[in-house]
């Protein structure tokens, strides 16, 4: 079955993926962080006119939740339901993560079609029975290399990432013939070159494959909690080949053509740098086996540290997203680690650089921009936006940073999934406007009463509102409740319609705005962290 990627009318979805987290524990800052980043750049897509749709979802099978269940007293399903509705919804819901899909692998719409799957690729004769005997990782649900390993105590081998001891294995698999596949996929990278982002992510891949691919064991036969192989169900497929699976089955895989047409295969997944071997080798394997097309981008995102580490459970370093949110707000949040952390690179998170960044860029540059234009709008005109009648010299270079500002975001964030680059070109653009205002003195030049003085007056101020009505819609897939706030005060709803249908491409056209709409001084939009802090 081959997808087009397009549906009847010639409309191709933009299809960007998360990886599906495991339901062993609640969710940290770094599911979160990936999850966010997907949030906005499908944002940013839809606010472009494109049809989107964005998939995330929870991987619920294989070894490592068996036992957590076990631990908790409950069936491995009855502590799956658990996670997801108590833990791990409600925190997508309280980031706004604005999802089209939420795929469980526990659900029939995808366990039915991950056998269909299986069953094809062992009736092709892309998978054999076999035995295997090495060292695997719970954690990573994955067999390991001797040479991955770390030396612990006791002579004790170790899984790099979390830093546990491996378990020595041996068992009856059904193997997957991915060895032969090494040099089509080489082939396919080269003829593909932004396949694999980041660089530094593309050449670990480079040199992983160019060193040669192992068939891959694709069952288990030592526990049960799992999709059953249909032709032997004394195996479970092993939690890789599900899980990845989710991609083609969320989309309608053997069940919706004209879905999974219209849909697949994604335009980018987002992934954890930990999990890049699977989604850039095993996963164009399988589907390459399949005769399927390979998604066109695989991004990797760094680590977040604390202290040096990797952020998860295991190494004690996994903090609630709600401890930040509940100090700092949601959007604040959503911007934060976006804009201080090079996507694709490791970052560290300090509470500290998060305030200094938030009362400098978010309070003091964007929040108090808007609250003082809307104050002097009010104090001068009566709360009615202005018309512009003395515009010169200064309002042009201010038009003219708006286009640079729109066309860097868009490149940045839409093309090149730089979330920090795009943001940082944004609020270049918000304290060339402060720079504007603070050049051209309104409060000063409102005591000129003459027509020549109160048209310059309505000028600047018209060209700083106007400013803000294309900020709150770059803003908009980063900051969306902040984004509305502002637009709302502008009163743009009634005279430019919803935030949401407002496009990228049309931002920089300079006086959309029109003169006569009512402006509000609504709430802050950034209060003092130590005001929040008392409140």
């Amino acid at each position: 079955m081959a997808a087009t990627g397009t549906n009847s009318n010639g409309a191709s979805a933009y299809y960007v993926t998360t990886p599906i987290y495991y339901v062993n524990d609640r969710p940290h800052l770094g599911h979160a962080y990936t999850t966010v980043a997907g949030d906005v750049l499908t944002r940013w897509h839809r606010q472009r006119g494109e049809k989107v749709w964005y998939l995330t979802g929870t991987d619920e099978h294989g070894q490592k939740i068996m036992r957590t269940a076990e631990a908790n007293g409950v069936t491995p399903q009855e502590w799956c339901d658990r996670l997801v509705e108590e833990a791990w919804k409600p925190l997508w819901d309280h980031l706004g993560i604005a999802n089209d899909d939420f795929i469980r692998t526990t659900q029939q719409r995808h366990t039915q079609r991950v056998q269909e799957f299986v069953q094809d690729l062992y009736d092709k004769g892309e998978i054999y029975q076999g035995g295997y005997e090495g060292p695997y990782c719970v954690g990573c649900e994955e067999y390991k290399t001797p040479g991955e390993l770390l030396d612990g105590e006791d002579g004790a081998k170790l899984c790099p990432i979390h830093k546990r001891p491996v378990e020595m294995l041996k068992e009856e698999n059904y193997f997957f013939k991915l060895g032969a596949y090494g040099p089509k996929l080489l082939e396919f990278y080269e003829a593909n070159p932004g396949f694999i982002q980041p660089e530094s992510a593309r050449n670990e891949v480079l040199q992983f494959v160019r060193q040669g691919l192992q068939d891959l064991s694709i069952s288990r036969s030592t526990f049960d909690w799992g999709i059953p192989i249909p032709w032997d169900p004394k195996h479970v497929i092993y939690v890789w080949v599900d899980a990845l699976l989710n991609y083609a089955t969320a989309v309608g895989y053997g069940a919706d053509p004209a879905k999974f047409d219209a849909t697949f295969p994604a335009d980018v997944h987002l992934v954890g740098k930990d999990i890049l071997r699977f989604h850039a080798v095993i996963w164009p394997a399988m589907l390459m086996a399949q005769g399927l097309p390979l998604p066109k981008r695989v991004v990797a995102n760094g680590w977040l540290m604390v202290g040096g580490e990797k952020m998860s459970k295991s190494n004690l370093t996994g903090i609630a997203p709600q401890d930040l949110t509940s100090h700092f707000g949601v959007d604040a949040y959503r911007w934060y680690f976006l804009r201080a952390i090079q996507f694709g690179q490791d970052g560290s998170f300090s509470w500290e650089d998060f305030t200094a960044r938030y009362t400098s860029e978010l309070a003091n540059d964007f929040g108090n921009l808007a609250s003082r234009v809307a104050a002097m709008i009010g104090k001068y005109f009566d709360g009615k936006l202005p018309a512009a009648p003395a515009a010169g010299a200064a309002e042009q270079a201010v038009a003219a940073g708006l286009a640079k500002a729109v066309a860097e975001a868009d490149d940045r964030i839409g093309e090149q999934i730089d979330f920090a680059g795009g943001i940082a070109a944004v609020f270049e653009f918000v304290r060339q406007v402060n720079g504007y205002l603070t050049e051209q003195q309104p409060w000063k030049v409102a005591k000129d009463t003459t027509d020549e003085g109160q048209a310059r007056l309505a000028t600047i101020l018209y060209t700083a509102a106007e400013s803000l009505r294309a900020v709150a819609v770059l803003l908009n897939p980063v900051m969306p409740t902040t984004a509305a706030k502002l637009w709302d005060s502008l009163g743009a709803e009634a005279a430019l319609g919803a935030l949401a249908d407002q496009r990228i491409g049309e931002t920089a056209d300079w006086g959309r705005l029109p003169a006569g709409v009512t402006v509000t001084k609504g709430d802050i939009l950034f209060p003092r962290l130590e005001e929040k802090k008392d409140a």
